[in-house]
């Protein structure tokens, strides 16, 4: 997976759904980072992003969160060095390193995030326990695998394919890390607009938003993705 990213990063110079970002695109990545400032307390907090990509949602959590310093890493070299260079000047410290072998000693993270990393990763409970270690809180934001729409683009979206994206169902999420020796402590269901989608549906499934996150059931099978935070026991 790394040299698939690296080749995007080289060829959009970023990420394609960050830089050459469709209006789906902008409503999706900004959905989640605003459910991200609007459920975590990051203000004067040492954070770490895992697997932050190109920086580009690396660079709104320090801009609108406030935090104390942002450590951010992912395997991505080329990416990172895209990111490194748009964030000059800022907190932010980005390195390379594997979601599954993190260079910090237990605990020296207020937060741990992992936005949309999981779905692209061999092994995303190594990941999961990893995070856990390292922080005491950690942020987990995933494609929702209850949604027949995402299940469809995973299976015939060319991208989707190519990035060997895989959801998974918010209770195994859930399961993992109860197995890992964590606890589940809040979790949400939000966003409704896909990536990818015409700019005409993307407008639409954006004015439904609202109502599709707020009525419960629908929530579970209709929103784009879950979101939880959780602990070390």
């Amino acid at each position: 997976m790394k040299n698939i990213f690296n080749d995007d990063a080289v060829e959009n110079q970023g990420y394609y759904y960050t830089t050459n970002i469709s209006l789906s695109s902008k409503y999706a990545g900004r959905r989640m980072t605003d459910i991200t400032l609007e459920s975590l307390a990051i203000k004067s907090k040492n954070i770490l992003d895992i697997g932050c990509g190109d920086g580009t949602h690396t660079i709104e959590l320090d801009l609108f969160g406030e935090p104390n310093q942002i450590v951010a890493g992912d395997v991505a070299d080329k990416a990172i060095k895209i990111a490194h260079n748009k964030s000059i000047g800022r907190k932010v410290y980005y390195m390379v390193n594997s979601a599954y072998e993190l260079p910090f000693q237990s605990k020296s993270f207020d937060v741990a995030i992992l936005r949309a990393v999981l779905h692209y990763l061999d092994n995303p409970r190594k990941a999961i326990q990893e995070a856990l270690r390292v922080a005491d809180i950690i942020w987990v934001i995933e494609p929702n695998g209850y949604n027949p729409g995402l299940k469809f683009n995973e299976n015939f979206s060319t991208y989707h394919i190519a990035h060997q994206e895989k959801s998974y169902a918010p209770h195994m999420l859930n399961q993992w890390v109860e197995q890992l020796g964590g606890k589940v402590l809040y979790r949400k269901w939000a966003g409704f607009v896909p990536m990818f989608c015409p700019d005409w549906m993307a407008n639409v499934m954006k004015w439904l938003e609202p109502v599709v996150e707020h009525l419960p059931g629908i929530n579970r099978i209709g929103c784009a993705i879950y979101y939880f935070s959780a602990r070390s026991k």
